[in-house]
């Protein structure tokens, strides 16, 4: 039986070290790179059928319309009137972070400015392990397409599906995300072919998107060749909540996180003993009906706790020091604390923001820094598809009245030819 903890805060330390993997892991994947990037789709094809148990021809790897077409007939109405939805909020949020490039011209003639152009083309990887998640082809396509990526192609184990092949959901999502380019390979063989390129796939410029160990060594394997989006970890909630909140929403949305992933860490912080024997009860009761119970029992048991403060404000400071991929405020004045919080991916204020619509639906993006790293970092978003340039249209005014400046920075570091590039035109213009 699942016990949940409570415990005082400073008594909690969540350590989940960042996953480095083994040193066999790590061989593993360094092959199968080295050996994608050098033999191209003979590489590709042998690994999908050694680790996929797929034989496939290379002809076989790119899907087709007709795949498309007959996924739409594999999946219901009420699925696709949904995802639609969704991809209208979520492009309707990200349009509102599109950002221009700028110039600014100065009284001396000198020009300075940035210039933003979207990459050219973006991979995403959709793992197809314990669960195949629609949803995240959403979120990783939409926001690049928003900032104007011209090509997205989408990799997916050849059996997402289980033995009847790619989730029909999976396709339908990429189809109605826009995407046309979409093969079906997966592991550390797709991220290779992604990175280097093969025979079938051409190389991309950034590749996103979640996966298992081999695909996060991969990716950081590949890191340099190519863009990456994170290094993702297990997903993690916390609830922040005091006497006011109910006890089965919060029992409900903790568990919406501990069914992702045995390591998927859920927890309670709240100043209210009465609210924490509530809800430590309550996902015992929910938890027993669970259709993935094995998967959440082992996660509520392993790094789910209930965190007992002085005041929501001592709430706070733990919340900021744990930075949370979600964080929901469940209180009676949820607006009052907001300023207060500076370390969390995601923030759902009140009882109806359950962390399952940022999930789906409302419209950001689900892609969030995971592990403590909200302390540093953002949710996907349209600026992470995009590359800028600074441009500089320097005037001789300019340069005459600042080349002396110029010459003493670089002399200050002993780079002489740096000052002579300045000093030439100087001397050529009567200086």
């Amino acid at each position: 039986m699942a016990i949940v903890r409570i415990m005082r805060a400073e008594q909690f330390g969540l350590k989940r070290e960042v996953e480095y993997g083994s040193p066999e892991q790590n061989e593993v994947v360094r092959t199968i790179i080295a050996d994608v990037r050098n033999e191209g789709d003979a590489a590709l094809l042998r690994y999908t059928a050694k680790l996929d148990r797929a034989e496939l021809t290379a002809a076989e790897l790119r899907v087709t319309q007709a795949e498309i077409d007959a996924a739409y007939d594999q999946v219901d109405a009420a699925f696709l009137t949904a995802i639609r939805e969704a991809a209208v909020n979520i492009r309707s949020f990200h349009e509102k972070q599109k950002r221009n490039s700028w110039m600014d011209l100065q009284p001396d003639g000198t020009l300075l400015g940035q210039i933003l152009r979207p990459l050219k083309r973006v991979g995403v990887y959709v793992p197809g392990g314990k669960a195949a998640y629609p949803s995240s082809v959403l979120m990783n396509v939409i926001p690049a397409q928003v900032a104007g990526v011209p090509e997205i192609v989408m990799v997916t184990p050849p059996s997402t599906g289980g033995r009847d092949g790619i989730d029909p959901g999976i396709l339908v999502a990429a189809a109605e995300s826009g995407v046309k380019e979409m093969y079906r390979v997966g592991g550390a063989q797709a991220i290779a072919a992604l990175a280097h390129g093969t025979e079938t796939i051409a190389p991309v410029d950034k590749i996103c998107g979640p996966g298992n160990i081999y695909i996060a060594l991969a990716k950081r394997e590949v890191f340099g060749a190519v863009d990456i989006d994170s290094i993702a970890g297990p997903s993690e909630i916390i609830v922040l909540a005091d006497e006011f909140a109910d006890p089965a929403y919060i029992a409900a949305d903790l568990l919406s996180q501990a069914e992702h992933d045995e390591m998927a860490s859920s927890i309670l912080v709240t100043p209210s003993e009465q609210l924490a024997s509530a809800v430590a009860a309550e996902v015992e009761r929910q938890l027993a009906t669970l259709p993935r119970q094995a998967i959440a029992r082992a996660s509520i048991d392993s790094y789910g706790a209930v965190l007992m403060v002085d005041s929501l404000e001592a709430g706070i400071d733990v919340v900021n020091k744990l930075a949370p991929e979600h964080l929901e405020v469940l209180t009676a004045d949820p607006m009052r604390l907001l300023g207060l919080i500076e370390n969390a991916g995601a923030i759902f204020l009140g009882p109806y923001s359950s962390e399952p619509v940022g999930d789906y639906f409302a419209g950001p993006n689900h892609i969030i820094p995971t592990n403590g790293t909200a302390r540093f970092s953002s949710p996907v978003n349209v600026d992470d598809f995009l590359k800028k340039s600074s441009l500089i249209y320097y005037s001789k005014e300019a340069l005459l009245a600042n080349g002396d400046k110029i010459m003493t920075l670089a002399r200050q570091e002993g780079l002489e030819a740096h000052a002579r590039a300045i000093q030439i035109r100087l001397e050529r213009e009567g200086r």
